[in-house]
């Protein structure tokens, strides 16, 4: 016998689902209408360099500069990603170039 919180459970996930479907279709329903609009084009050009600039700050936040290695590592390897991105432009290339860094300094400091 199903339970009396069962017709409820099932509304909200019926509710989720349907917003859910929404938000993933709102895009598509706008793109006609701000292709053109000077505001979006400017979201496209400063979008990925807020997130990057978001998630450093958010990463550097975390570590534990108390700790033996001060958080060199990690400062080695945002800068070393910062100066592949600028030298090369290839955001591949600056990712693993920053992960490298970090990873390998963190295993010899510590």
């Amino acid at each position: 016998m199903p339970s009396p919180a069962f017709p409820r459970t099932l509304a909200g996930l019926a509710a989720a689902a349907a917003v859910t479907v929404a938000l993933r279709l709102a895009p598509f329903g706008l793109a006609s209408v701000l292709r053109d609009s000077p505001l979006l084009a400017d979201f496209g050009r400063w979008m990925p360099a807020g997130a990057v600039v978001v998630l450093a700050v958010y990463c550097m936040a975390q570590v534990d500069y108390a700790a033996p290695a001060h958080g060199i590592p990690q400062i080695a390897g945002v800068a070393a990603t910062a100066l592949a991105h600028l030298w090369r432009r290839n955001a591949v290339l600056s990712i693993v170039a920053g992960t490298a860094v970090c990873v390998a300094l963190s295993y010899a400091l510590t």
